[in-house]
């Protein structure tokens, strides 16, 4: 069973940084290609980013590109997203899931999510 588990949000002031991680088990993590995607109450969820099994290949949406960034630890079996210079629209419920799983920001499978709030 494949399982994901966020952390990592917080509630941080605008131009602040988090670092998200999503512990992964049930699967080959390895060899899979992982996404992050995020949402807020009342709208779809929008993909993030992407990368590819190998840490290879990262992609961003337009709206996080030059300021968050994807990356992996296969030997922890570990997803991270760093998030800089937030701003208030980064509020959100972050959540992981394996890009196999997901049409966009639509995922199958994915976390509980773990919650930025980004606010003065």
């Amino acid at each position: 069973e494949v399982q994901l588990v966020e952390s990592g949000g917080g509630l941080v002031q605008p131009g602040g940084s988090l670092k998200l991680s999503c512990a992964a088990s049930g699967f080959t993590f390895s060899t899979r290609a992982m996404t992050w995607v995020r949402q807020v109450p009342g709208k779809g969820p929008d993909w993030v980013s992407t990368i590819g099994p190998a840490g290879l290949s990262p992609t961003y949406a337009d709206s996080v590109k030059g300021r968050f960034t994807i990356s992996r630890d296969n030997a922890k079996n570990t997803l991270y997203l760093q998030l800089n210079s937030l701003k208030v629209e980064d509020t959100a419920m972050y959540y992981c899931a394996r890009t196999v799983d997901c049409r966009g920001g639509y995922c199958s499978v994915r976390g509980q999510g773990t919650q930025v709030t980004v606010s003065s």
